[in-house]
């Protein structure tokens, strides 16, 4: 894997390129991360004026889903590195750049592939790897629906095969409860797919996210790995409302949890920043999902981590040194937006970051809907339950106002 032997400069022949597919707040962190090093970031979405466009060197507005418009847009800006944000884009063109040797893409362009997609990633993990995980089926026809549910047993949970942050999920009681569940996941796909996949409801205690970090070890020049302490957080129809660090666990639960990050971390290989999600129940560890970039719960380590979840990317794809250390037990609390028709407004900011050891970050998005993730408050203190009240406190104080 390309690993630079100097940082060059910004806009000359010597620059150090990333090319971000993906501009949300996650994007914009990360752009934030690689500016601090003096890399030239350019930063792509199917939208203009997204998170990370306001930060990054240059922006780009293309169909990421197009194979031909990738090309053409890695062909123009000559990255070093391609960085996805997201998992709806032309992998199988990804893997073509990668294969030419135009652009290391983070952290493999296999990992892109099969991440896009519930079933790529649950068959490794299962199929190849053996990874403790719920029983599961798949469907593409509600017929198929049906059949699989009656294997796998109610209560069951169904998920498009791509979709994120929750969207399309449901639990579902009883076989009466199937159809609205089909329906909803075909309205929640990230792309135009009628696939979905039944898992068997595991009546866990919690999920932790574990972020993993694989990188260089600059003693040894080999590969290695990392884990940042263990991220608690909630969800609500499936997407994240808070997180928290560090989430209390048994010491055999967090080996275990470990174990099964390294194992799926290191099948995907590459470098950067893995969000691993995990369910617990006692000491057992349950496989439940990857994301092989910074994870939207991870946004807690802005205030709990000497360096955040955007900086080891940064640091990891580059093969600098990573540091994990934890420096205050920390929450998150997402701020929600409202149905508007043209750019929100955000009151009570003041009276957010009044809070002690709080801060806000407002993501800049051009248009808000309800349910919409439009900032983060993060919060320390000395205990992750003062931490979780301060957070919480804060972001009620945040109101955004629709137009």
């Amino acid at each position: 894997m390309y690993t630079p032997e100097a940082l060059g400069t910004p806009f000359s022949h010597n620059a150090t390129k990333v090319l971000l597919l993906g501009s949300g707040e996650l994007g914009r962190e990360v752009t934030i991360a690689f500016q601090r090093l003096g890399v030239e970031v350019h930063a792509a979405d199917r939208y203009a004026d997204a998170p990370a466009h306001h930060v990054a060197s240059e922006s780009h507005v293309i169909d990421m889903t197009d194979a031909t418009a990738v090309r053409a847009l890695v062909e123009k800006v000559r990255p070093d590195f391609i960085v996805p944000e997201i998992e709806a884009l032309a992998t199988d063109e990804l893997q073509r750049i990668e294969d030419e040797e135009l652009a290391t893409v983070i952290p493999t362009a296999r990992a892109a592939r099969l991440t896009m997609n519930r079933e790529g990633i649950r068959n490794l993990a299962h199929e190849e790897l053996g990874l403790p995980n719920s029983a599961h089926r798949y469907a593409s026809t509600f017929e198929e629906l049906q059949h699989g549910a009656e294997e796998i047993g109610f209560p069951c949970v169904i998920k498009p095969v791509m979709s994120s942050s929750g969207k399309g999920q449901s639990y579902v009681g009883g076989p009466e409860e199937l159809e609205a569940a089909w329906d909803y996941a075909l309205t929640g796909a990230r792309v135009s797919n009628a696939r979905v996949i039944i898992e068997q409801f595991i009546p866990f205690d919690y999920e932790i996210t574990l972020l993993t970090v694989r990188s260089i070890d600059p003693e040894t020049g080999r590969d290695a790995t990392w884990f940042c302490e263990p991220i608690g957080h909630r969800q609500d129809r499936g997407d994240y409302v808070e997180s928290w660090q560090p989430a209390e666990m048994s010491e055999t639960a967090l080996d275990n949890a470990r174990s099964v990050a390294a194992r799926i971390t290191g099948a995907l290989g590459g470098r950067g920043v893995f969000g691993v999600e995990l369910f617990v129940k006692g000491d057992d560890v349950y496989f439940s999902e990857v994301s092989p970039r910074p994870h939207d719960t991870g946004m807690v380590t802005m205030g709990s981590q000497r360096l955040s979840e955007f900086d080891l990317h940064a640091r990891a794809i580059l093969g600098l040194p990573i540091d994990t250390t934890l420096v205050s037990p920390g929450a998150s609390a997402v701020v929600y937006g409202v149905d508007s028709e043209g750019p929100v407004s955000f009151s009570g900011v003041r009276e957010a970051m009044s809070v002690p050891e709080t801060d806000v970050r407002l993501f800049g998005k051009p248009e808000s809907y309800d349910r919409r993730r439009m900032g983060v408050v993060v919060s320390t203190a000395e205990t992750v339950d003062e931490a979780r009240a301060r957070a919480a406190e804060a972001a009620n104080r945040v109101v955004v106002n629709g137009s």
